[in-house]
């Protein structure tokens, strides 16, 4: 496993990188000509950020956690938010959380109106269909702010982990006053892997759920109110994880 910079990938090969390697990461303005948006709509999503509640659900006892999150239907280029449910994935791909029914704050409907969250959410939904085509899919989007109040956060309590679905897309919203958080992405069958820090807001990294593991490193202080904001979204053909599980 190799520590390099972040290994970016030509936008053109986003479709050949996700096949071969398992994972694409496309640089902030890359992102934005995906998404037909400009800088300043994704940078106005930010704001968000700083009225997350607390994840009352951490297990390890931390309270370095702040999120919400809400689900949709995608059916060719129309999305469509559904009500609000509970985040469900089982043990096999979450050892510390797998099994509970989580039912988050929602994202606020100011965050989903403005026209950056449409714009990114649809294309990347588009492109996840270029690669696997399915009537429907069914989306989660997670708002989580790790925060070093308490000395140390930790981006992935769970671990190195899948997440049960069919592609994972992990966006830097922000970083302030830290040290750590490394990404680490591994191949799920075999030796290799990458080690990289996202630095600058709204970098992506799109990853195959089934073709690699992924987790972040534990962040530390390095000032006053450190803290790391990102937007996790995930696309599951068929269902959502959780439907028809038994209560935990």
């Amino acid at each position: 496993m190799s520590t390099t910079a972040p290994p970016y990938t030509d936008p053109a090969l986003l479709a050949p990188a996700l096949r071969e390697h398992g994972y694409a990461l496309l640089r902030p303005a890359d992102v934005c000509a995906l998404a037909g948006c400009t800088p300043a709509e994704l940078a106005a999503l930010g704001a968000s950020w700083n009225t997350l509640p607390p994840d009352r659900f951490l297990k390890d006892g931390g309270r370095y956690r702040r999120r919400r999150h809400a689900c949709f239907v995608q059916r060719g280029g129309a999305l469509t938010q559904v009500a609000h449910r509970a985040h469900w994935q089982p043990l096999e791909y979450n050892a510390l959380h797998g099994g509970m029914h989580r039912l988050f704050d929602p994202v606020e409907p100011s965050t989903l109106a403005l026209p950056g969250w449409g714009k990114l959410l649809g294309a990347l939904g588009e492109a996840c269909a270029a690669l696997r085509p399915t009537p429907a899919w069914y989306v989660e989007a997670h708002q989580f702010r790790i925060d070093t109040e308490g000395g140390i956060g930790r981006p992935t309590p769970e671990g190195a982990h899948r997440d049960g679905v069919d592609f994972v897309a992990v966006l830097l919203v922000g970083r302030a006053n830290i040290k750590g958080g490394e990404t680490r992405v591994f191949e799920a069958d075999g030796p290799g892997g990458k080690r990289f820090t996202l630095l600058e807001p709204w970098t992506l990294l799109l990853l195959d759920d089934a073709a690699v593991i992924h987790e972040t490193t534990p962040i530390q202080p390095a000032g006053p109110g450190g803290h790391r904001d990102t937007l996790v979204l995930t696309w599951r053909a068929g269902a959502f994880q959780g439907d028809g599980a038994p209560d935990a």
